[in-house]
């Protein structure tokens, strides 16, 4: 049985983007240090990543149109990501559809988001940030396609939400989402209001963003106090009563869309998170087993639900368990889980909350004694490659369609659950040959947005012929095959088919050679991709 990758190498597959900026001093023994630095993450030292940003453009292209007596020129030019740092009241103009503009000026604001996404994931500092910020972006899904305001609204989400609050405390992360333009038009809850309350978002604050679907129980029970310890305050789970209880506090919780709001008054047009009294259901309320009293403060009901649900030991094991599957394994130890809910738990009111959980379970022995349990999504897969190849690169549209193609949908995800993270999904035949193929594009120059070179990847260390060669002809180390989750029967017993012996006296048959095309040289791109060089010696393996 091969031998294990030292902690460093898996900590430089699993909490970054593969080998390059960022893990230059991830080397043996320092891998507390490095993830120390990476748990505080300071943007004047991310000098680089910065000048990409600013000098990043993407093409805008477009015909002269006219709708409703309104014209606009035609557009064909290069624009840089301006809608990055800019106030989503700035930005809000966008979603007033009377203000006739062709469509790809609205949906801009997504498409920097996605651009400088990609950017960060190769060429950022701090990756332990890009791939918690990927992370929260799933945990915490919005799907720019149900509505413009969703696009329009994401460069906040994902500055001032997610990456804000990417290693912080996940109570004020909570209100931080729940307030946030994306989550209040994705699961309507800024169109919320008193008889009857919206439920969309509070099941999804339940079952997705905090308890999980294994605490609901109204399977088993259908009245609050019946749960096992709701009378005392403390239910084990919760059921639909908590769900539409929890809708009713919500209620006024909006934005400012513009829209009617009652007796000829409108909401101020802005974008941003507004409180509206007149919408919040103002009477009595019992959420997991609690009392809240009628008539209270503006969002007081609402921050008193997260106070519950931020708090409860569900929360505790959900959250964590998907942080040891993100970072160690799809299957986790019970051990493992067990010491991360306490470090979550212990550091419930501290700042960094998720960064000393997170420090928990990357310093566990268990990190570094499960190499081959995780399988790299596309995002990472090919991010590990532009990296490892020193790859000069910027997304273009090109390159937003290949992504697509992939089924790892930046912000598109449809259903607000998230990319799935069990590599069944990702193992598929049709993913696998995307999988394959979305690399291989940028290794043959498919893309003018990529430069790159093999070159590029050989270590400054083999300079003369013979470490070249065998540099490029040492074979790849060898990938453990995934485990599957479940065997039939006559999968595990059925016994071993001996090989077919020759009658006597003949001699057996000479093998067959195999194919050209099949041979395993490392500088042959139409090989699958974990023989090519890029791909073997950038990204490590397909299993980190």
């Amino acid at each position: 049985m091969a031998s294990l990758p030292p902690p460093h190498v898996i900590a430089a597959h699993r909490l970054a983007f593969g080998l390059g900026v960022g893990t230059e001093t991830l080397t043996e023994g320092r891998l507390p240090d490095w993830l120390a630095d990476q748990l505080a993450p300071d943007d004047a030292k991310d000098a680089d990543v910065a000048r990409r940003l600013a000098a990043a453009t993407l093409h805008m292209k477009y015909p002269a149109g006219e709708e409703e007596g309104t014209k606009w020129p035609a557009v064909d030019d290069h624009r840089h990501l301006t809608s990055l740092d800019r106030p989503i009241r700035e930005l809000w103009h966008l979603a007033d559809w009377g203000k006739k503009m062709n469509y790809s000026e609205r949906i801009r604001p997504f498409h920097d988001v996605f651009v400088a996404t990609w950017i960060r994931a190769v060429y950022s500092k701090y990756q332990l940030r890009e791939v918690m910020v990927d992370f929260w972006h799933n945990h915490f899904n919005v799907n720019s396609d149900v509505d413009i305001t969703v696009a329009i609204a994401l460069p906040t989400y994902d500055k001032d939400v997610i990456r804000k609050h990417c290693f912080g405390n996940f109570r004020a992360f909570l209100e931080a989402v729940a307030s946030s333009t994306a989550m209040l038009r994705y699961l309507n809850n800024g169109a919320s209001r008193a008889s009857p309350a919206n439920e969309n978002y509070a099941r999804e604050l339940f079952e997705l963003h905090t308890l999980g679907q294994p605490a609901y129980l109204n399977h088993l029970y259908n009245r609050w106090r019946d749960v096992p310890g709701a009378l005392d305050g403390k239910p084990a789970g919760y059921i639909d009563q908590d769900v539409y209880e929890a809708a009713r506090a919500f209620t006024g919780w909006t934005y400012g869309s513009g829209d009617y709001a009652r007796d000829g008054e409108h909401l101020p047009r802005t974008g941003e998170f507004l409180y509206y009294e007149l919408w919040h259901d103002n009477y009595q309320k019992r959420i997991l087993g609690v009392e809240f009293d009628p008539n209270q403060p503006p969002l007081a009901d609402g921050r008193k639900v997260l106070d519950l649900v931020a708090n409860h030991p569900a929360t505790a094991r959900f959250v964590c368990t998907k942080l040891c599957r993100r970072l160690v394994s799809d299957n986790p130890p019970e051990s493992l889980i067990t010491a991360a809910i306490a470090s979550w738990t212990a550091a419930a009111a501290a700042p960094d909350q998720i960064a000393q959980t997170i420090r928990t379970i990357v310093l566990s022995e268990t990190f570094a004694t499960t190499y081959g349990q995780k399988v790299k999504r596309p995002l990472e897969f090919t991010a590990a490659l532009l990296r490892g190849t020193s790859a000069e690169f910027t997304p273009d549209g090109n390159f937003f369609w290949a992504m697509g193609n992939t089924n790892q949908k930046l912000f598109q995800w449809p259903t607000p659950n998230g990319h799935p993270d069990d590599q069944n999904y990702w193992l598929s035949a049709s993913t696998m040959h995307n999988r394959w193929t979305f690399p291989l594009a940028a290794l043959q120059g498919w893309w003018s947005n990529v430069g790159t070179t093999l070159l590029r990847s050989t270590p400054p260390t083999a300079t003369s012929p013979k470490q070249l060669t065998e540099y490029w002809t040492t074979p790849p180390p060898r990938i453990p095959p995934p485990r599957p989750h479940v065997l039939h029967p006559r999968q595990v017993h059925r016994p071993k088919r001996q090989p077919r012996q020759p009658p006597p006296g003949r001699r057996p048959p000479n093998p067959r050679p195999p194919h050209p095309t099949r041979l395993p040289h490392r500088h042959d791109p139409r090989i699958p991709p974990q023989m090519t060089p890029a791909i073997n010696h950038a990204c490590f393996s397909s299993f980190p």
